[in-house]
């Protein structure tokens, strides 16, 4: 799991390029604050990734990039679960599309799949006022409706300072109709929603080995 640590809110993409070798790993370069085409309600992706740690990135698209956690036992349907997530660097709309084996290396690397997709619905508000997700995410408080294929339904995220004065933040399934606390899709349901793959096979498709190392040792791609 890569800590992103304190940073300035509205950094853009700058911490994402700084932190990576665009012609070693295939991840999207992107474009700073870049808006989505068309119409429509704002996308979230969760991608299963196997780097120094495994974990699960969750990310919401917020004014034209994508608002990253690092969950570490990934989200859960039960709302008596509190996972915990930890903040990292915006990441370009165009890497929710982002399933492969990041070079061994390189920051991150490992493999990534997307777990699940779709779009989300805004339901932040404080005091009877709605808010946007910029303004929640600077008050410490988001709520939001999730129109995914393994995930869907109210879910809100928290956030609150570490033992180590770092922020964390947590993410609660809400009591509703989707809530299910009897099953774990992450566990249940490990394949990619784009490809129907399992990690393993994204990796092997790469020539590599989930931590990003070539099968092949005379060979680096």
């Amino acid at each position: 799991m890569e800590r992103g640590g304190r940073r300035a809110e509205g950094a853009g993409l700058a911490e994402y390029r700084r932190k990576r070798d665009f012609d070693r790993t295939r991840e999207p370069e992107g474009a700073p604050r870049r808006k989505r085409r068309g119409r429509g309600e704002p996308v979230f992706v969760v991608q299963h990734h196997v780097a120094r740690r495994e974990h699960y990135d969750f990310r919401l698209e917020v004014d034209g990039v994508l608002k990253s956690w690092a969950v570490p036992r990934g989200p859960s349907t039960d709302p008596r679960a509190k996972r915990l997530a930890v903040p990292t660097e915006d990441h370009p709309l165009d890497y929710a599309e982002f399933e492969g084996t990041i070079p061994a290396g390189e920051y991150g690397g490992g493999t990534v799949l997307v777990w699940d997709t779709g779009t989300y619905t805004n339901t932040t508000s404080k005091k009877g006022r709605e808010l946007t997700m910029a303004e929640g995410l600077e008050h410490g408080h988001v709520s939001f409706r999730l129109h995914g294929e393994k995930l869907s339904g109210g879910y809100a995220l928290n956030r609150f300072r570490g033992d180590d004065g770092e922020e964390a933040w947590l993410l609660v399934k809400e009591k509703d109709a989707a809530a299910d606390p009897r099953t774990d899709p992450v566990s249940t349901r490990p394949e990619s929603v784009r490809t129907g793959r399992v990690l393993a096979e994204v990796a092997d498709d790469d020539g590599r080995t989930l931590q990003g190392r070539p099968r092949d040792p005379g060979a680096d791609r």
